[in-house]
């Protein structure tokens, strides 16, 4: 848990000594909060019958084989649910370390992003500070040296309200169940997350069956965060209606890495060691961004305190709870 373990504790962010308890929220866009799309009741398609004929997982360093852990092909039932349209945001999981004195991911220092939940705390000091704080901490290409400081807090806000529909990264599984307890949601299930990019046919990605250059973000554009801002790839929508689930960032999910029913793939990796990650990221932290690894059936395993620059989460519920805007 980190809840709770800010009292008492400051950051300085260039020059900027800031306190960790208590915070005000400042700034956040009520309207980021997310609606839900509804996933019906149905039979689909999970897992995949592929091979790895040429040892290609060999070739690029996989700790495992390709394609084993997703076998056998099969059919499986699941009540309706509802699951986030889009990856949860800093901005959303802001609202949330400030609400709940939260410990924010640490990126959010570095990049002077946390001072948007002090907003007031820029604007009390100099110019030289604000202009130290726009270029060496919050790396802002411009030129400063004439700015005013009412010119660099404009500047300052807009990219924090950038910063604010980028998905939240370096999250743990912890980070991600405890956010969405707060919401009073939960994380989806490996098969409910699958099931949300693929439809009911077992598509391979979530456009259809063959990969097209551009529908996602996985690293073929350059982004200065290397995460995209949620929904900027309209190509990247499932047969449900939900965003971002062939790019972008990679997706915890709420089961444990165990093998599926009826395979006879064996690995020391299976059990309550590892939970399923899901989802195609960018390539941050020197992973791979294949066109395998984009498939709705392909599985990651991370041990669950992991954090990494290209893995965020998003949220379901059940169909019974009440007050989610579904659409």
């Amino acid at each position: 848990m980190k809840s709770n373990l800010l009292s008492g504790l400051s950051m300085s962010i260039g020059l900027l000594t800031v306190p960790l308890a208590g915070f005000a929220l400042e700034g956040v866009a009520t309207s980021a909060d997310q609606e839900m799309k509804l996933i019906p009741a149905s039979e689909f398609i999970m897992g995949s019958n592929k091979a790895d004929n040429n040892n290609s997982s060999g070739e690029y360093g996989n700790a495992k084989p390709w394609y084993l852990d997703e076998h056998p092909k099969h059919s499986q039932y699941l009540d309706g649910f509802y699951i986030d349209e889009h990856e949860v945001t800093n901005g959303q999981f802001k609202a949330f370390v400030a609400q709940k004195n939260y410990a924010p991911p640490q990126y959010w220092v570095n990049n002077g992003y946390l001072l948007s939940l002090r907003r007031n705390k820029i604007e009390a000091v100099s110019v030289e500070k604000i202009r130290r704080l726009a270029v060496k901490v919050m790396r802002l290409d411009i030129d400063t040296r004439k700015m005013t400081k009412p010119e660099l807090l404009a500047v300052i806000d807009k990219r924090f309200a950038y910063m604010d529909w980028l998905p939240v990264v370096y999250v743990s599984w912890y980070d991600a169940k405890a956010y969405c307890d707060w919401k009073g949601k939960r994380l989806p299930t490996e098969a409910e997350w699958e099931k949300s990019i693929r439809g009911d046919k077992g598509l391979e990605f979530a456009w259809g069956n063959q990969w097209a250059y551009g529908q996602s973000n996985t690293g073929e554009e350059m982004w200065d965060d290397g995460v995209a801002p949620v929904g900027s790839y309209q190509g990247d929508v499932s047969p449900f209606g939900v965003l971002d689930m062939s790019g972008n960032v990679s997706e915890w999910t709420a089961d444990w890495y165990q093998a599926y029913e009826g395979s006879d793939y064996t690995s020391e990796d299976f059990g309550e060691i590892f939970k399923v990650v899901k989802g195609a990221a960018w390539g941050g932290d020197g992973h791979y961004a294949l066109k395998l690894f984009q498939r709705g059936a392909y599985r990651y395993n991370l041990k669950p305190e992991s954090q990494h620059e290209d893995l965020g989460f998003r949220c379901a519920a059940d169909v019974k709870l009440a007050g989610v805007e579904a659409k």
